[in-house]
């Protein structure tokens, strides 16, 4: 009777390739989907006020983003929250909340267990909106907040 798997009548089995690479197409999919999911993230219409000290994010920590965007059509800011607008700030702190808590199972293993709010604030929008995304993350548990800024115009 034949057993599969081998080519040589040593009884070794030879090592197949195919497999491999199939494995290794599975793992370039898959963080590539991954990659696109955190891009998708950042609007792409905000213009970040410059920093000429800003430093590069740690990206081994969970985090949640909130977009300020300003209107200056009608002077008033939208908030930006996966991918939804809301009209203030406070209606995205049931969401924040849940990020938070799911972010939080994720990262208690981690090296820094800490959950981060990252607010992307457009350069033209008052501070005021601003400090409304920092009290939201606040009602939602969220206390350690960074914000984005670029470190050249």
């Amino acid at each position: 009777m034949a057993g599969g798997g081998g080519g040589s009548d040593s009884g070794e089995p030879e090592f197949q390739i195919a497999p491999m690479i199939d494995v290794l197409l599975v793992i370039l999919i898959f963080f590539m989907t991954v990659t696109s999911a955190s891009v998708l993230k950042v609007d792409k219409t905000i213009s970040l006020p410059p920093a000429k000290n800003a430093q590069k994010k740690d990206n081994s920590r969970a985090e949640t983003v909130v977009n300020v965007r300003w209107k200056p059509e009608t002077k008033r800011a939208e908030f930006v929250y996966e991918d939804r607008v809301y009209p203030n700030a406070h209606a995205i702190v049931e969401q924040l909340k849940t990020a938070r808590i799911t972010g939080e199972k994720q990262v208690t293993t981690a090296e820094n267990p800490n959950f981060r709010a990252v607010i992307r604030g457009d350069r033209d929008v008052p501070a005021i909106y601003v400090s409304q995304a920092m009290n939201a993350c606040a009602e939602a548990g969220i206390s350690d907040i960074s914000f984005s800024a670029v470190n050249k115009e």
